[in-house]
């Protein structure tokens, strides 16, 4: 639950804290009990803890096949990360990967700790998948197929200009987007968003992950994996990986915020599709990510750190972020304050300043348009805090002991 330092410091986020605990042990006693279907959930946990607890919100059909759309994307993703598949033997499997779902059969051992365990034992996901329905199974082999072919054609090429920028993250993530629309149209809970709204929801999240791992990506090994564009990163430095220096300090910097800048110029239509959704369940799944992607661009912008080690929301936040969105109100409440924040740390100075206050301006004003912005509290930007350190430790305290007795309690009652 983290450390009491930082929950001392942010008193705020004891309670969603301890919410989003009691949510990840439920989560985890709802697996099911056939094999496939519980080696899909557990590594859905093992893979991605925030994306399974939000999943569970989604009712069981759809929840099902949303689960094997992300493991077999994930899976995908698996290939094409591992550097030390050689080029010859990846682009084919990337090519065919849309068929080998189809093939409770195949497997392909690549990858590291859990996801070489997905990729070992493939066969549940692909057991999973053909017990879908027909619309489901349609959408996934179809959006898998694309992005195979799309990741094939960037193992041989750099990434150049913006445009193919763009077109890469349209790719890895746009096309993630474009799935999941189909999928919750599937489900008869959603009308079809545009693809050009669906692709700026995975462009969003998938450019702030970039940004984010950098540090990562540059030290891959045995290979780096990078992907910022040479025509954004070349206006500050020689070769990609000069940014990670100390000396080049300053121009990373800079280079960093073109990065964010860029990025920024999607967040108006997410903001569009979030506010279009109809189902309380599906818009959370949706929501939820976008607002962690803008605080992650809010903490990554002019801030040095990236290039030296981990930037990322602290987990109490995180858990404020997951408890306090409910509404669209939410959704733009937690914008407005996350570009505020980002907006203060602007420099004149910066080459791009006016770029990205001009993009920043532009979402602010989509949020105070809403009329909403009075009608939530702000959980992101805290007012002063109320409490001493030793009230704090004596809520801690109290609902720890709290936890402890609803645990033994359901256990009991099991």
């Amino acid at each position: 639950m983290g450390s009491l330092k930082a929950i001392l410091s942010n008193p705020d986020d004891l309670y969603p804290l301890l919410k989003l605990k009691m949510a990840a042990r439920h989560a985890e006693k709802q697996i099911p009990p056939e094999p496939h279907w519980g080696f899909c959930y557990t590594m859905l946990h093992k893979v991605s803890r925030s994306f399974a607890l939000v999943i569970q919100q989604l009712d069981t059909d759809l929840r099902d096949a949303v689960c094997i759309f992300y493991l077999v994307l994930r899976a995908l993703d698996t290939v094409e990360d591992d550097t030390s598949i050689a080029k010859d033997v990846k682009v084919p499997i990337l090519m065919a990967f849309h068929q080998h779902v189809y093939d409770r059969e195949w497997h392909f051992s690549c990858g590291t700790k859990d996801y070489k365990v997905l990729m070992d034992e493939f066969h549940h996901v692909s057991t999973a998948f053909l017990e879908l329905g027909r619309s489901y199974k349609e959408a996934i082999e179809d959006i898998t197929m694309r992005m195979g072919a799309g990741m094939a054609k960037f193992i041989c090429k750099e990434v150049e200009t913006v445009g193919e920028y763009d077109e890469y993250c349209h790719y890895v993530a746009g096309l993630v987007g474009l799935g999941l629309s189909k999928l919750f149209h599937a489900s008869g809970k959603e009308d079809l968003a545009s693809d050009a709204l669906s692709n700026s929801m995975g462009l969003f999240l998938q450019k702030t992950n970039i940004i984010r791992d950098y540090l990562e990506d540059m030290n891959e090994i045995p290979k780096s994996r990078m992907f910022w564009p040479h025509q954004i990163w070349s206006k500050y430095v020689n070769k990609l990986e000069d940014l990670k220096y100390e000396e080049n300090s300053v121009k990373a910097v800079q280079c960093l915020n073109d990065m964010v800048t860029n990025a920024l110029m999607h967040a108006e239509d997410c903001l569009t599709y979030l506010a279009a959704l109809r189902d309380p369940a599906i818009f959370r799944f949706c929501a939820i990510p976008q607002i962690m992607a803008i605080g992650t661009l809010a903490l990554c912008y002019n801030n040095i750190q990236v290039f030296r080690g981990v930037v990322k929301m602290r987990r109490g936040l995180t858990a404020r972020v997951i408890h306090g969105t409910k509404t669209m109100s939410d959704v733009y409440g937690a914008f407005y304050d996350f570009c505020r924040m980002l907006k203060s740390k602007v420099d004149d100075n910066d080459p791009n300043a006016r770029k990205t206050k001009d993009r920043l301006e532009a979402i602010l004003k989509t949020c105070r348009d809403s009329g909403t912005l009075n009608e939530r509290k702000s959980y992101i930007i805290r007012t002063k805090t109320r409490y001493n350190a030793t009230s704090i430790v004596i809520i801690f305290i109290i609902l720890a002991i709290l936890l402890a007795y609803l645990s033994s309690t359901r256990t009991y009652n099991m």
